[in-house]
């Protein structure tokens, strides 16, 4: 039995990882993936001589390829770290060594050490930051004094703070997490790089295949 004055200690909170991934990039995969299955399949039961081997040893090189940089990329974020799942490569960094994020042509993260590594799962849309450019200027027009009002039955919601494209909506998530928890004690480690085999493996084993395949023939 424990006394008011010793209280056993609180168990860290387990916190519940944000998920990033491109819905685009998803469902471009999928249904590349459908198409390359089709054909393979295809091949595969009424080709004739070598034409199911060769079926067979571009499915293992394409589908693998193609899930890698569609379905496979993510970013997973908690209050301890930020973990990126590339194509061909998995990158955990504690918040304590991130140094910050850029955004540019591409998504990047920066260790303290000033290796770089991108961010797949968030692409940058250009024509998306044009988009918002253009409602963000719309809006300021509009609550420009003397502009004109139009009274609508049904108004829009309106936006707090500027508009923003998605993919820099969730690198400002990701900015603010990591002012957040870059000091916490619980939140520095080291960055950690694995290396996706159960991708490079397949599609290696497809590419040797297909090579002698097509050599011998």
């Amino acid at each position: 039995m424990t006394t008011p004055d010793h209280q056993p200690p609180a168990p860290d909170p387990a916190y519940k990882d944000r998920v990033y991934r491109s819905p685009s990039g998803i469902a471009g995969g999928v249904l590349l993936l459908a198409i390359v299955g089709w054909l393979g399949i295809d091949a595969l039961v009424t080709g004739e001589g070598r034409t199911p081997w060769v079926a067979l040893a571009t499915l293992l090189v394409l589908v693998p390829l193609v899930a890698a940089f569609t379905v496979r990329p993510a970013v997973y974020a908690n209050e301890q770290r930020l973990r990126v799942r590339n194509p061909f490569r998995v990158i955990t960094l504690p918040w304590g060594t991130v140094e910050t994020f850029r955004s540019g042509y591409s998504n990047e993260v920066f260790d303290t050490a000033g290796t770089k590594y991108q961010v797949w799962a968030v692409p940058v849309s250009l024509r998306a930051r044009k988009r918002a450019a253009r409602k963000e200027a719309k809006g300021a027009r509009t609550d420009a004094p003397g502009a004109r009002r139009t009274r609508s039955p049904h108004p829009a919601p309106v936006a707090e703070g500027p508009v923003r494209a998605q993919g820099d909506q969730i690198i400002d998530e990701l900015r603010e997490l990591l002012e957040a928890r870059g000091k916490d004690p619980r939140a520095q480690g080291e960055v950690s790089l694995r290396w996706a085999y159960e991708v490079m493996a397949p599609a290696a084993a497809g590419a040797v295949l297909l090579a002698i395949l097509l050599s011998f023939g």
